[in-house]
């Protein structure tokens, strides 16, 4: 996908209130910046923003942290913070490849991965957000009891991310390949753009909820 640039996104970014400038010196102490001990849920490759804010505006106990690699997207989930500020809830602008760089061991309690970038290429494998290598990273921050969620509408994407559970030593604990019709893993959907665009075409979602081997 080929994303426009938006003119002053970085200076804009870079001055914001709602994103955090020095994420990698907070580790080990994100709940100091909400001031509470809730449990901390991040999704990775937020976007516009739309699920995440949806989210923390519905579980006001949860403390939330977007996370964005392009700047042109960011900088919309900025503009609607500005128009509603929600205090359980911070962006920050980075690679997903540094994550266990800047959250600590079991600092987070669930991970969001929705409609990944699916890097249709053999040999950017490693770059998919559901591949072994990412499932590495996340076992380093994610807590014993937490998981993972992913969504997509691509079935390839789908199928290599369940065949890398295995490698990964993870545990699939819920999966569909038409989310939209299965009613127990509907109940409390939040959907973002691209699901409810592409669902409104009539496109299966594909999602499975996973968590690591005991």
């Amino acid at each position: 996908m080929r994303l426009r640039n938006v003119a002053g996104s970085r200076e804009a970014i870079s001055e914001s209130r709602f994103v955090i400038q020095d994420p990698k010196e907070r580790k080990n102490h994100w709940r100091e910046l909400f001031g509470n001990p809730n449990p901390i849920h991040i999704e990775i490759g937020m976007g516009k923003g739309r699920f995440i804010m949806d989210m923390a505006r519905l579980h006001p106990e949860i403390n939330y942290i977007g996370i964005e690699k392009y700047s042109s997207v960011l900088i919309r989930g900025i503009q609607k913070m500005e128009a509603e500020n929600l205090p359980n809830l911070f962006f920050i602008r980075m690679d997903a490849e540094e994550i266990a760089e800047v959250f600590g061991r079991e600092e987070i309690s669930k991970i969001y991965l929705n409609f990944s970038d699916p890097w249709p290429k053999d040999r950017h494998a490693k770059r998919r957000l559901p591949s072994r290598e990412f499932l590495n990273r996340y076992q380093e921050i994610l807590s014993k009891e937490g998981n993972l969620e992913f969504k997509t509408d691509n079935q390839a994407l789908f199928t290599f991310a369940l065949e890398e559970l295995k490698a990964a030593d993870w545990h699939l604990d819920q999966m569909t390949e038409d989310l939209h019709h299965n009613a127990d893993m509907m109940e409390g959907n939040i959907m973002t753009e691209y699901e409810e665009r592409f669902s409104s075409m009539g496109n299966p979602i594909y999602k499975y909820i996973i968590s690591q081997n005991k």
